[in-house]
């Protein structure tokens, strides 16, 4: 039988609103790919991202483009000069992992010589008072990792107002490019005296060159700065760790180079996400599991998932259920 290639936009409610220096979202919405053949179907899920130009119908047009390509049976490493790295590429390969494993009995886990499992994900508190981002960390005692969204005002608060209520906890400060310059040289004693694990993304991506040099109280992830390996030549000279997601990458097979390359470089490795279904997390699980820090709490903001997704369990990510992604 042909193979065929499906793509769709697919929308989620969100629990409750997700809330972060650039704006509040509500609802995440996707694109899923679906590629069959002989039968058999493989699924991916990109997340176009406003902030790198990208929009479902810029997604969905993308891949209409690579459709003759995939349906005429191009492979994933193929697919990488066909598609540039983000939301779109990350479907279609993604796709295509799934139906690997599905026509070969291989199972994603046995190619990549990474095992998923449960393991510590960060749950994220979205900006709000002070107080009410303390009362979230409480609702989420003995949680071993949260990640603290917060902007350029008052961050100082925040962050204590989370550690005072959270002691156990290991945080991550994420601003969202939000500081500048002086900001982050002022916040360096706040997050040393609050026991900050690690910064991500303080300053914007394109005015970062005076890092080169910076020495942080903890060190500084880079996210909006880093998409894929070819930018760890830059990167590496202004940040001390990088934050793998698979729709900046454009896929997992982009993904596993870019935290490979990393780690060749003695970089520390974080797996982040976008607000997204379970579709999209279980292939993180796989740079997840090479990772010092992992923040794929998308699905938790849900309304409702796709069925047989990823489960937390006081703080612990629990993989979908066998046979969602990546396997028979």
């Amino acid at each position: 039988m042909p193979r065929t290639l499906q793509a769709q936009h697919d929308r989620f409610a969100l629990s409750r609103p997700f809330r972060i220096s650039r704006g509040v979202k509500t609802a995440a919405d996707v694109i899923t790919v679906t590629v069959s053949e002989s039968g058999v179907a493989g699924r991916g899920e990109g997340v176009p991202y406003p902030r790198y130009g990208e929009s479902v119908e810029a997604a969905l047009a993308a891949v209409e483009e690579a459709r003759s390509a995939v349906e005429a049976g191009v492979g994933r490493e193929a697919l990488q000069s066909i598609l540039p790295p983000g939301a779109a590429r990350n479907a279609v390969d993604c796709a295509l992992w799934d139906l690997e494993a599905r026509l070969s009995g291989v199972d994603v886990a046995d190619r990549t010589g990474v095992s998923p499992g449960r393991l510590v994900s960060a749950i994220t508190l979205g900006i709000d008072t002070p107080a009410a981002m303390a009362e979230a960390a409480r609702r989420h005692a003995g949680a071993p990792l949260l990640k603290v969204k917060v902007d350029a005002d008052d961050p100082a608060a925040r962050i204590r107002a989370v550690r005072a209520a959270a002691p156990g906890a290991a945080l991550i400060v994420d601003p969202n490019e939000s500081w500048d310059r002086k900001l982050l040289e002022a916040m360096q004693s706040v997050v040393l005296e609050a026991a900050v694990a690690l910064i991500e993304q303080p300053v914007a991506a394109g005015a970062d060159d005076w890092l080169e040099g910076f020495e942080p109280s903890v060190p500084i992830c880079a996210d909006e700065a880093v998409h894929v390996a070819a930018d760890l030549d830059r990167v590496d000279r202004r940040y001390q760790a990088v934050n793998v997601k698979l729709d900046k990458a454009g896929g997992l097979t982009a993904a596993l180079d870019l935290a490979r390359a990393a780690r060749e470089r003695g970089l520390a490795l974080m797996t982040g996400c976008m607000v997204s279904s379970s579709l999209s997390i279980a292939p993180a699980f796989h740079v997840a599991a090479l990772s010092d820090f992992v923040d794929l709490d998308g699905p938790l903001w849900l309304r409702e998932d796709r069925p047989g997704g990823v489960k937390d369990e006081g703080g612990m990510l629990v993989p979908p259920v066998a046979g969602f992604w990546g396997s028979r």
